[in-house]
């Protein structure tokens, strides 16, 4: 049975010049020859017939025109034989359709449907296509050999013994599997040694070889007509352990022959003895069907591509399907069944000249055969140039000096070899058909995904084709595979996916563009747009974080903390760098997102990146809180650094970037003066250093984002936080090694405010939820929550206190360890220092601040805004320093993170910095603490 599957036969088809038209060699020979630039100019004037017709049809006729059309009809019947040609060239035709739209939007290079597949879908879906349709040629390639040993075997090999009386004078050569792998070995080192000599021997050759098939043709379809009945001996069967009859007719054109070739009547393949179906016949005669994308691989060969492919790769498919189908009809009318069952070479048998249909299955066999074996080694070194498999083919990468790839030719000459030890053609005729398959189903599913990213790029010249010939293209081949060998398509779909997910993980990035990059973005557009922000409900609030960073090589702990907090919502690294771009020749940010998202890469953290460029730190957080996110995905909470005098530190110094392999070192020396890299990020701020921002601006930033509704968060300490050492399953505590998760202590009392009372206002149960929100997130789920609530011992309220808040945290599924805080000594120690001073300044300066705060809020809720109540009190250093003390004694064992209440900024911009000198005092050595101050609702008990 045979198989077609010609993968390069287009470049090896052109008969232009001496040198091969694949792309390494053309390459090569451009620089290596000052004369090729005028040969290219020649090179493109190939039209339809020469440039697409004939390297197609002679892909596409081989051994399946001359030893398998009376195999198909003697077995599955007239009917169903015409019924599996619709199949075929329904699939083959979506298919081409597929191609052609491909092939006309841009030049096919080397490699064919790899090549088109790779620049569509991307390296990881290319490369294993790549491989499966070098296989296919691999395979192919044994194919056609061992199609040219039956045919020899038949003609030449002595029958075996029982039918030695039938044996002719020229019937010379042994028989068997050993002497068929000799021969078959044989032919393949004369095709090997042809491929290392060149392609242009058989592109030379090409014309000739298809006018000694189109005249074998016409001589067959005239020998029906011509040659009376015949009785023909059949080949040994012996396989088949019967004694059935050795001859059988040839009746010419009769009727009662072709009722008796109606119906299928499916027996035992003479040369393998196994039994036949629907599926496997199918198998052997798509074999005929393959070799449709000769035509476009020829694209830079060609006149007018856009015009020649599609006509001509069609036109090819059209003639073949009337030939399959006419040789098909004249069988059954004038050949008895069992002439088609046990003689695959009668064709000769009743020829006007029986040698003529020999040396047409020699000729095309043979030409088939080189074929594939130069096409597998193209495909190879295709491969192996793209380097999607790092230095596992590296060594076909190796070409002779004219630029013939000669260790692809090689290494493809050895798997040929090998799987020449089937033996027989049926037996690997199913691999082939499903390998084949699967890469038309890969290019329709190219098509398919280009058409459906709407790229305004993808503008084919042929557009005769829409997603539902994709689509029909794509399910055809899928269902055909199981039809043939479910075992065969899963493993070869298995195989692809390993495949693919050894490409996506070990393979280098490519610049090919990928295709999944435009779904993504089609589907994420279509997707925003259905996200509206006026159906936004509490129920289903997530943290929605902007980053400010000022240099990443400082604040790495922060970045990777705040990726576990984010809980899927929208996570944004925000950077600020001073200028006016009306002083710059071009914006400088644009080259630095590159490193922003290798970095985050390499912290292995799901965040965007957005940088600006302003006048000041302040316009800048402006900037971004304006204009990040896109609809109902925007920040709704801004995590700042804390403003102290902590000198920064650099957690990036002699870390390796993985993908890149290059150095994350603010200094980055290279080998090569040509070559020098600027680094990734500048150096850490040196202690001596000015800082970018003053006090009052810092401030100046957290009351913006009140103004503007985003929850504020003041993260300090975290250059101490190391997530490994806090989520290991084995931590330190005290010395000694514990199992327990971490702790995180949460403390949802305004501690600058010692009047409030109050543990439900909008920002404690935002502090709580945040809280929460960490200890939900897969690595943090061992944390254990410590809500500490601070009351005056021997109060009254304070059990009624501990009750309504263990009812909230119930109400609020919240799981947290409650622990009663006794302050009185701390609040006592305020008051007493408050009324050491001239009670009546006190008063009067505290009204006049509450008059401020009153007429800020009015105007503030007006607009919307929450607001909360500022600490009026003027609190004095000795009792924010008793606060921090009362904090540090309920911290044992120590906590991974501390969540304090964050004061409102003041209403006035003149206590700006004592507004920071108390945050600073409350927060000071407490390890890890978020502060944290929350505007908008974000629990509710409803369902």
């Amino acid at each position: 049975m045979s198989e077609k599957a010609p993968l390069l036969h287009y470049r090896l088809t052109t008969s232009t010049g001496p040198e091969p038209r694949d792309v390494a060699q053309h390459s090569r020979a451009k620089a290596d020859r000052d004369g090729r630039r005028s040969k290219d100019k020649t090179a493109r004037k190939l039209g339809v017939v020469f440039g697409v017709v004939i390297p197609t049809l002679l892909s596409m006729f081989s051994v399946v025109v001359f030893l398998r059309i009376g195999f198909v009809v003697g077995q599955a019947g007239l009917y169903q034989s015409i019924a599996m040609f619709l199949v075929a060239y329904f699939i083959i035709t979506m298919t081409v359709l597929s191609v052609s739209a491909i092939s006309t939007n841009g030049a096919v290079d080397a490699g064919g449907a790899y090549y088109m597949i790779s620049r569509a879908l991307g390296p990881e879906f290319g490369g294993s296509i790549g491989i499966m349709f070098f296989f296919a040629n691999v395979c192919g390639s044994a194919l056609y050999i061992l199609g040219l040993v039956e045919a020899i075997v038949s003609v030449f090999g002595i029958p075996e013994e029982g039918a030695a009386a039938v044996a002719g004078h020229h019937q010379v050569l042994p028989s068997g599997y050993w002497w068929s792998v000799l021969y078959g070995t044989v032919l393949l080192f004369l095709c090997f040694i042809v491929c290392l000599v060149g392609a242009h021997i058989y592109a030379k050759a090409t014309f000739i070889i298809f006018i000694i098939v189109m005249t074998v043709l016409a001589s067959i379809f005239v020998s029906f007509f011509i040659v009376g009945p015949v009785m023909v001996f059949l080949p040994d069967t012996s396989v088949l352990n019967s004694t059935s009859l050795t001859t059988a007719n040839y009746t010419g054109f009769r009727l009662h022959t072709l009722k008796g070739n109606l119906l299928p009547s499916y027996t035992a393949d003479y040369t393998t003895g196994a039994m036949m179906s629907f599926a496997t016949v199918f198998a052997v005669m798509f074999n005929g069907c393959t070799g449709i994308m000769a035509g476009s691989n020829m694209s830079g060969d060609l006149k007018n591509p856009s015009y020649s492919i599609p006509r001509g790769t069609l036109a090819a498919v059209l003639i073949t399907f009337i030939t399959y189908n006419l040789l098909s009809l004249l069988a059954a009318w004038s050949c008895d069944r069992h002439l088609l069952q046990r003689d695959y070479s009668f064709l000769g048998d009743i020829n006007i000249w029986p040698p003529l249909v020999t040396v047409g299955i020699y000729s095309s066999t043979m030409s088939a055969a080189m074929s594939n074996l130069i096409g597998a080694s193209r495909i190879l070194y295709a491969l192996s140039k793209d380097n999607l498999f790092g230095g596992v083919l590296a060594l076909a990468r190796k070409t002779s000096r004219s630029g013939n790839p000669w260790a692809s030719v090689l290494v493809s000459w050895l798997l040929v070899q090998v799987v020449l030890f089937a033996g027989k053609l049926n037996t690997i005729a199913g691999i082939v058909t499903i390998f084949f398959l699967l890469v038309y189903a890969a290019v329709n599913l190219a098509c398919l995904a280009l058409e459906w990213a709407s790229a305004p790029n993808f503008r084919p010249s042929f557009r005769c084709f829409t997603w539902h010939t994709c689509t029909l293209g794509i399910l055809g081949c899928l269902v055909m595979m199981f039809l043939i060998s479910a075992i065969y398509a899963f493993a070869s779909i298995a195989f692809m996916l390993l495949l693919v997910m050894l490409i996506h993980y070990l393979g280098p990035i490519s610049n090919w563009g990928y295709i999944s990059q435009a779904l993504i973005f089609h589907q994420v557009r279509k997707y925003l747009l259905m996200l509206d922000v006026r159906k936004d409900h509490v129920k289903f609030w997530r943290p929605q974080v902007l980053l400010m960073v000022a240099n990443p090589r400082s604040c790495t702990g922060l970045m990777t903390f705040i990726n576990d907090l984010k809980k899927s919502g929208l996570y944004v690294l925000g950077h600020v760098r001073l200028g006016l771009l009306d002083e710059l020749p071009s914006d400088p940010l644009q080259s630095h997102y590159d490193s922003w998202l290798s970095l985050v890469d390499h912290l292995n953290i799901k965040a965007f990146v957005n940088l600006t460029l302003a006048d000041s730190i302040r316009h800048g957080v402006q900037n971004l809180l304006f204009i990040t996110g896109f609809g109902g995905m925007r920040p709704n909470t801004i995590v700042l650094g804390f403003y102290d005098d902590c000198t920064p530190q650099d957690h990036l110094q002699g870390k390796i970037l993985v993908s890149t392999g290059y150095g994350l070192d603010a200094v980055c020396p290279t080998k090569d003066p040509g070559d020098q890299r600027s680094p990734f990020f500048p150096n850490v701020r040196a202690a001596e250093e000015a800082k970018d921002l003053q006090e009052e601006e810092y401030v100046s930033v957290i009351a913006d984002a009140v103004k503007m509704g985003k929850n504020v968060t003041l993260a300090r300490y975290f250059n101490q936080f190391n997530r490994e050492e806090v989520l290991g399953s084995e931590r330190k505590i005290g010395g000694h090694q514990s199992m327990t998760g971490p702790f995180v202590d949460v403390w949802p009392l305004n501690l600058l405010r010692p009047d409030s009372r109050g543990y439900v206002d909008i920002c404690s149960l935002f502090l709580l939820q945040l809280a929460c929100v960490l200890k939900e997130t897969r690595a943090w789920k061992q944390a254990k929550l410590r809500l500490f609530l601070c009351v005056e011992a021997g109060c009254s309220l304070q059990e009624e206190e501990e009750t309504k808040l263990r009812v909230m945290l119930k109400e609020l599924r919240i799981s947290a360890q409650v622990q009663m805080v006794a302050w009185d000594q701390v609040v006592a120690l305020h008051w007493q220092r408050q009324g050491g001073r001239e009670r009546g300044n006190l008063i009067e300066s505290a009204q006049n601040e509450e008059s401020m705060e009153r007429e800020e809020a009015e105007a503030e809720n007006e607009k919307g805004i929450q607001t909360f109540p500022n600490n009026a009190a003027h609190l004095t250093d000795e009792y924010i320093c008793a606060v921090n003390n009362l904090i540090h004694r309920h911290g044992a064992p120590k906590p991974a993170v501390r969540f304090l209440y964050l004061p409102r900024p003041p209403a006035d911009t003149s206590r700006y910095c004592a507004y920071l000198h108390q945050v600073d005092l409350l927060s000071r050595d407490l390890g890890p603490t978020l502060l944290i101050h929350g505007v908008t609702p974000v629990v509710t008990t409803d369902l």
